[in-house]
């Protein structure tokens, strides 16, 4: 097996912000989520059953990673949302329910976009492009949201 693929991404991991690395972990839940669905539709309940898998535990990382001490309320909300779906990608592989998938992932997507979102703007009031403004709680939002990640698995 060729380790050129993993080199770059343990070095993308270990360069990246925590935000990139909460990012890097919503397109491997994505990633993971359509193989599920490939799966699905090749009747290869083996590839199904890896593909979500994969993504259950990348959610689950995500839902571990919260920091319950940055903002509570937004955790126990975000934790509302990863249990939800990280149900549906097992109600996908376990019944083979192609449109609980596509739940989980047009969740995901949504997810992914806020994110991204979220990135550019705090690189912009980091570039000094727009003042923070003090009612503003989207630090408070990124710190809450990755605690310990990993994008292992």
């Amino acid at each position: 097996m060729d380790k050129a693929p993993n080199e770059y991404l343990r070095n993308a991991v270990l360069t990246a912000t925590p935000e990139q690395l909460h990012l890097m972990l919503y397109d491997g839940a994505i990633r993971f989520t359509r193989r599920g669905v490939e799966g699905l539709e090749k009747k290869d309940l083996e590839g199904a059953y890896q593909g979500f898998s994969r993504a259950q535990r990348i959610v689950l990382e995500m839902l571990n990673a919260l920091n319950y001490d940055i903002d509570e309320a937004l955790c126990k909300r975000m934790a509302g949302l990863y249990q939800f779906i990280y149900n549906k990608l097992l109600e996908a592989s376990v019944e083979h329910s192609a449109s609980s998938a596509a739940e989980a992932l047009r969740i995901l997507e949504y997810q992914r976009e806020t994110w991204v979102m979220l990135i550019n703007r705090l690189q912009n009031e980091q570039a000094g492009a727009r003042p923070p403004s003090s009612d503003s709680s989207d630090n408070g939002l990124a710190d809450a949201l990755h605690g310990t990640l990993s994008v292992e698995g």
